[in-house]
């Protein structure tokens, strides 16, 4: 048998700060990741069983059904997925609560016989996946958004600002993915918040990645009126103005 070529929606997510909680934590952890997930996908119409589902260890891959609408892998899919991870966490300890980064992408990947599916669309998706921009996102994000996702231009462009509900521009703030060769526009989106992680919050400690810049969503006419002040990592302070570009003031070690 040949293999065959399909268009397909892909979503991976990974548990931020799985290393070092031991294998019974990290086994823990990914049950609860699992389950969480089956849930979702119960409540989005689908089954697990009707996926391609690939544990990574400390994540998952999927690939969606064939003709799947690309929205349906986003919504009510993630933010039920955020919620049940925010009911894991309510009764979890510390070192089993859960936060997710997730990426979304789609394109034409290949079957083999064998079932294994590969392509160039899965290498997109690693790249979003280990951005310094989603996991900036991850790690700034409030305790009630326990998930935070990346999508990528192409995915955006076909599902955000369409009319349907929960995917409004305003949700979504752009960044650039720089990941060895692969270097791209993408959005960031806290599923089931309509305010948009920023993309600059911080910097990843060892990175030399300059913060995002923040962009008006596509479709609004004028900048963002946004005024905060966070902790930065590197002994650094976020200052996000009107516009909402933001900037780090890099503080001396006391």
């Amino acid at each position: 048998m040949n293999p065959r070529y399909e268009y397909r929606a892909l979503l991976a997510c990974d548990i931020a700060g799985s290393a070092g909680r031991g294998q019974q934590r990290l086994q823990e952890i990914r049950g609860a990741l699992r389950a969480a997930l089956s849930g979702a996908l119960e409540v989005a119409g689908l089954d697990l069983r009707d996926v391609s589902y690939v544990d990574t260890g400390d994540g998952c891959r999927l690939v969606a059904p064939a003709g799947l609408p690309k929205a349906e892998l986003l919504v009510p899919l993630l933010p039920e997925l955020g919620a049940r991870i925010r009911g894991h966490n309510r009764q979890a300890g510390p070192d089993a609560r859960l936060r997710v980064r997730a990426a979304v992408h789609a394109g034409e990947v290949r079957f083999d016989p064998d079932g294994t599916v590969s392509g160039s669309p899965f290498e997109a998706l690693a790249r979003l996946l280990d951005s310094a921009p989603l996991r900036r996102a991850a790690v700034a994000g409030p305790d009630g958004t326990p998930v935070a996702v990346v999508l990528s231009q192409h995915y955006y462009e076909e599902t955000v600002g369409h009319g349907y509900e929960g995917l409004e521009t305003g949700a979504f703030t752009a960044a650039e993915v720089r990941v060895k060769e692969y270097v791209a526009p993408a959005w960031l989106w806290y599923p089931g918040s309509p305010v948009g992680p920023h993309g600059g919050a911080g910097r990843e400690a060892g990175s030399d990645e300059r913060p995002a810049e923040v962009e008006p969503p596509t479709g609004e006419s004028g900048p963002r009126t946004v005024e905060q002040v966070v902790r930065a990592a590197d002994h650094g302070t976020v200052f996000a103005v009107a516009s909402g570009v933001q900037h780090i003031r890099y503080n001396e070690r006391g």
